[in-house]
């Protein structure tokens, strides 16, 4: 078993807070991912978690047993780190099996546990190796393996794939995936990459500034954001939010003829987001705005529109590769009102009447 639970989790660094009473619950086996901008706080809390950080206020629970006092060695948790923190002296299996060998292991289980997680990770042909004869790639497999030996309740990754190169993290983000599968082992990541949260994480919590802005699947967050600073961060490219108000069942814009719908609860939307792919392009007079076509990024699959709208700034349009678009054009751009997102002064999340 894996659960962790937090129940008022606070750090101080002096008279400096940067965790700011967390509670929050990760289920055995569950992939949960940290995600959040540059100083949010997700690599304290999880070395706060790991036991490398001492825990200022609030507690730290492992299948309900509290370990906010114990250390490192007596949380069952395993740590892989950006900088894979490997014995240079060392070949592959013998970091591999260091922790087990300081633990007092005896050797043949040490062997045998190398040799299945060596399996696990396919390094079986590198296990003589010394880490200077290693890829960066290879190194992170040798990093996850030796977590692997221990066989922890769960594993902490502290933003394991940001020193490899684009290719290679889309390569161990799968491997990682997989192994999540194979092990079905409680798994904690911190990350800053979004695409990463997205595609990994059975459940993503975003943080900012210490707290958490909202905790739920990448389906979720990403089709129901809370509020506002979780509907810009999450999505690439990011939502485009525009300043609005109500009157006479539309949502309006200063210039433009806006949306038909409204807010539920009575309540006041002062910004409507609305996601790059869900803005259609059509004739000038039929759009909820007009704008000009300034530049057109072709990508392929799909093409960035970027339109240039009176009073609204830039707005990005994501449209299928094949569809022609002329630069320098003007046109319509309209908004369904089922896939908009209408935000009140507090930057909450306003829900749109059916």
């Amino acid at each position: 078993m894996g659960a962790i639970r937090l129940e008022g989790v606070e750090k101080w660094f002096n008279e400096l807070q940067v965790i700011k009473g967390i509670d929050l619950t990760i289920d055995d086996g569950e992939f949960v991912i940290f995600v959040g901008p540059s100083g949010c706080g997700k690599s304290t809390l999880l070395r706060m978690i790991a036991g490398l950080e001492e825990t200022s206020r609030g507690r730290i629970y492992l299948d309900d047993r509290d370990v906010t006092a114990e250390p490192p060695s007596g949380r069952q948790l395993s740590m892989v780190f950006q900088s894979y923190a490997l014995y240079p002296h060392m070949s592959v299996g013998e970091n591999m099996g260091f922790g087990l060998k300081t633990a007092g292991t005896p050797r043949a289980e040490i062997k045998t546990k190398v040799d299945e997680a060596a399996r696990v990770r396919k390094l079986d042909a590198l296990l003589d190796r010394r880490p200077k004869a290693l890829s960066g790639g290879q190194r992170q497999r040798v990093a996850i393996g030796r977590a692997i030996v221990r066989e922890p309740k769960g594993f902490l990754f502290d933003e394991p794939l940001s020193n490899l190169d684009a290719a290679l993290r889309v390569e161990m983000r799968f491997e990682i995936a997989r192994l999540h599968q194979t092990l079905d082992t409680t798994m904690i990541y911190v990350t800053h990459d979004q695409v990463e949260a997205m595609t990994l994480a059975d459940k993503i919590v975003v943080l900012q500034a210490g707290r958490i802005m909202q905790v739920g699947s990448p389906r979720t967050l990403y089709e129901h954001p809370d509020n506002l600073f979780v509907a810009q961060f999450i999505g690439s490219p990011k939502m485009n939010v525009l300043p609005c108000s109500h009157a006479q069942n539309r949502i309006v814009f200063t210039g433009h003829a806006g949306v038909e719908a409204t807010p539920a609860d009575d309540a006041a939307p002062v910004k409507l987001g609305i996601r790059p792919e869900h803005i259609g392009l059509v004739d000038a007079a039929d759009g909820a705005c007009t704008g000009r076509i300034e530049v057109v990024e072709y990508l392929g699959a799909d093409s960035f529109v970027y339109v240039d709208v009176d009073g609204l700034g830039t707005l990005t349009v994501r449209v299928p590769g094949s569809q022609d678009v002329v630069q320098g054009s003007t046109v319509g751009l309209d908004f369904p009102k089922d896939l908009i997102h209408l935000f009140g002064a507090d930057e909450q999340s306003i829900a749109v009447a059916a």
